[in-house]
């Protein structure tokens, strides 16, 4: 289910978590933060763009690597991976949009495309998109990569409602509130494919975290609340742990 109560099982012969309303709080969470942090290390540390992804894509795929030799699900390593595609997605859509010079509108263009043809390839080689069957090496392979040029994706749109629309960051999170609650709604009310709807949601979820995280760091006069990158990062961090180290006791809590 999309949108279920608010738990955080898994199937045990998966080692992707059970998609509840526990699952889209932490993927919330963990996009704002990897915008905060992708931010603290290309701007604040001025490491650059072009550096801060060689090293962000070097610690995806380390810790991609990681997730794939688990034998079960372990939600400090999958979340841990869900940090590394948003960080390292910040700062390649960065590079394209900015150090390239494409712009938020053909950047976003082009990122549509690369999710389109993973997706379409996933499907046509056999697999469903549905992440409740993920239990091959090859579904695994592919849900990683959709999810990296995903939430890279999710940075150029978010972007793009926060600057080249003119609606600020606040303006941009509200359209992309709005977005969410028409998935929610095509859930709940419509007979709409819960697979396309997962994806849907998935995407939007990651530009509502850029412009959320956007919405913390940027000082007041850009219409940002002035928190910085380092301290948005640091408190958006222990809610990340917090929710996870619950998920983990969820879990692991005796039925009756």
């Amino acid at each position: 289910m999309l949108f279920p109560p608010i738990v955080s099982s898994f199937s045990a012969l998966s080692k992707i978590p059970t998609v509840t309303l526990a699952f889209w709080i932490l993927k919330i969470c963990a996009t704002t933060l990897g915008e905060t942090a992708g931010d603290l290390l290309s701007m604040t540390l001025n490491v650059g763009y072009a550096i801060s992804t060689v090293i962000l894509l070097a610690l995806f795929l380390v810790a991609l690597g990681s997730q794939l030799w688990a034998r079960k699900f372990h939600p400090v390593l999958f979340w841990t991976v869900i940090l590394a595609t948003s960080t390292a997605g910040t700062t390649m859509s960065d590079f394209m949009d900015r150090t390239l010079e494409l712009g938020y509108a053909k950047g976003s263009l082009i990122l549509v495309g690369l999710l389109a043809v993973i997706l379409a390839v996933w499907r046509l080689t056999g697999g469903t998109l549905s992440v409740s069957r993920i239990a091959s090496r090859r579904d695994e392979l592919f849900y990683w990569a959709a999810i990296l040029v995903s939430n890279t994706l999710g940075t150029a749109l978010g972007d793009y409602l926060a600057d080249d629309s003119g609606l600020g960051f606040l303006g941009g999170a509200l359209v992309i509130t709005a977005l969410l609650g028409l998935v929610a709604a095509g859930h709940y009310f419509t007979k709409l494919s819960p697979v396309l709807l997962f994806w849907a949601a998935f995407i939007l979820t990651r530009p509502f975290g850029a412009t959320f995280g956007d919405l913390l760091t940027k000082p007041p006069e850009k219409g940002g609340l002035g928190l910085g990158t380092i301290g948005s990062s640091a408190v958006l961090f222990l809610i990340l742990a917090a929710l996870i180290y619950r998920s983990y006791k969820a879990d692991k809590a005796p039925t009756v």
